[in-house]
């Protein structure tokens, strides 16, 4: 049977972006994304928040890193990743997403975006379909022993 391993998330960053590189040069970070679930409790909407950590690669990395903070709304398309590790003798683990693609959504940070969900016109939406370098996809994930952690 073959396998699938592909997800979608829409939400907003949980913390700034923090850029760094492995040792070969590689661009690297870590981020939080927040993914409100509208759910009806006692006959009212209320939303619950999701959070997922997301890991970007390469020119991703530094993509985020130029463009994106705290609160910024995108889109991420990519595939889960299980990590393991042992921690105090017994061993923990985490499904990470790896993004592969990157979409960001409304105004630039510190702009008036008014909420609108449109881009600028200093800040073109960028997306994998129209512009390459925003693909992580193109580049892949670096080996396993060029990870920084």
């Amino acid at each position: 049977m073959a396998s699938f391993n592909r997800v979608v998330l829409v939400g907003n960053l949980t913390r700034d972006v923090e850029l760094r590189y492995t040792p070969q040069g590689t661009a690297v970070t870590d981020v939080g994304l927040a993914v409100n679930e509208r759910v009806k409790r006692n006959d009212q909407w209320v939303d619950e928040a999701n959070f997922f950590d997301v890991t970007l690669w390469g020119r991703l990395a530094e993509i985020a890193g130029e463009y994106l903070s705290k609160g910024s709304s995108v889109l991420i398309e990519g595939r889960l990743k299980q990590e393991t590790w042992e921690q105090e003798g017994k061993k923990r683990s985490k499904v990470k997403v790896v993004a592969e693609k990157l979409q960001m959504l409304g105004g630039r940070s510190g702009g008036s975006s008014g909420g609108s969900g449109n881009q600028s016109s200093s800040a073109p939406q960028k997306t994998a379909e129209n512009q390459q370098a925003y693909s992580g996809a193109s580049q892949g994930a670096p080996p396993d022993d060029d990870v920084p952690f």
